[in-house]
């Protein structure tokens, strides 16, 4: 029987589910953090700390000067600095949303990257793209459900860490092709660990045993996630992998209901699969202009 070779993209494609099957169980991991009253910049600290630890080794055994700045060091500080803004505003939002509708509000962020992309990066969208984001955001209308009392706090949590991440998406195009991604990969978890080990003594809680299981869970979670995606660029380019990016949902469907009994209503589903059609095809149309342009 022949084994069967897969093409450099279908590695890349797998890789890139496999990634996004880990990346839900590091936000598992915080949001049980969360319901044991550990604070949220605790939580952040621990995400960057122990991923910080754990991948150190990794580009030690890369690169001689492991412990060499990346170029374009302001842009990579500023980067670190608005991953961290929204890993802190997920964790936040989390302690009063179940996994799956935090994520799905989350998921506005491409919407919000191609909405600023003409400011920041001098990219233009064209009508249909522009359409797509519209849609989406009236699909993150469905999940959200503002009324007359306000929209939630840990609503506005998730909306706010989601503006950070396009920020932090925005940056990284911006250094795309620059230096060695492990490098930069292991900058901005050290950038991470600092900037919230400022704010640690105010908010440290030794944690116990279960709670120390879960940061390193969580430290793990990160690190393999991470090195999935590296994996999956390295063998297919980004407009392809983009669309399949949204298969992080049903993984966190899936770990909300099996963890915390949690099971998105009707109305979240359908916003949530309005928010995956107009990811995707934004994606798609990237990839286009991608391949026109080659």
């Amino acid at each position: 029987m022949s084994a069967v070779v897969l093409s450099d993209r279908a590695k890349g494609i797998l890789f890139f589910l496999a990634a996004w099957a880990v990346i839900p169980v590091m936000d598992a991991c915080a949001k049980a953090l969360g319901n044991m009253n550990y604070p949220s910049l605790m939580i952040t600290w621990g995400r960057f700390a122990f991923s910080f630890v754990l991948l150190l080794p990794l580009l030690m055994g890369r690169r001689r000067n492991a412990f060499s700045l990346p170029p374009d060091k302001g842009t990579q500080t500023l980067r670190a600095l608005c991953l961290v803004l929204a890993t802190t505003g997920f964790y936040m939002g989390l302690r009063t949303l179940p996994l799956a509708d935090a994520l799905a509000i989350y998921l506005i962020y491409p919407f919000i990257v191609n909405a600023l992309s003409p400011m920041v990066l001098g990219e233009m969208p064209g009508f249909r793209r522009w359409a797509a984001i519209a849609v989406g955001f009236m699909g993150s209308l469905l999940v959200i459900r503002p009324g007359f009392d306000g929209v939630p706090l840990g609503t506005v949590f998730i909306l706010g860490a989601a503006v950070a991440f396009a920020g932090y998406n925005l940056l990284t195009r911006r250094i795309a092709g620059r230096g060695d991604p492990w490098q930069t990969l292991v900058f901005q978890a050290g950038v991470g660990a600092a900037l919230t080990s400022l704010v640690l003594p105010f908010t440290w809680r030794g944690p116990e045993l279960d709670g120390l299981v879960l940061f390193v869970s969580m430290g793990v979670a990160a690190t393999a996630g991470h090195y999935l995606l590296i994996r999956a660029y390295d063998y297919a380019p980004a407009p392809v992998l983009a669309p399949f990016g949204y298969f992080e949902i049903i993984s966190a469907v899936a770990l909300g209901y099996f963890v915390f009994g949690d099971f998105p209503d009707a109305l979240t589903w359908a916003g949530v699969a309005v928010i995956v059609s107009s990811g995707v095809y934004i994606g798609f149309r990237e990839r286009a202009s991608a391949d026109d342009a080659l």
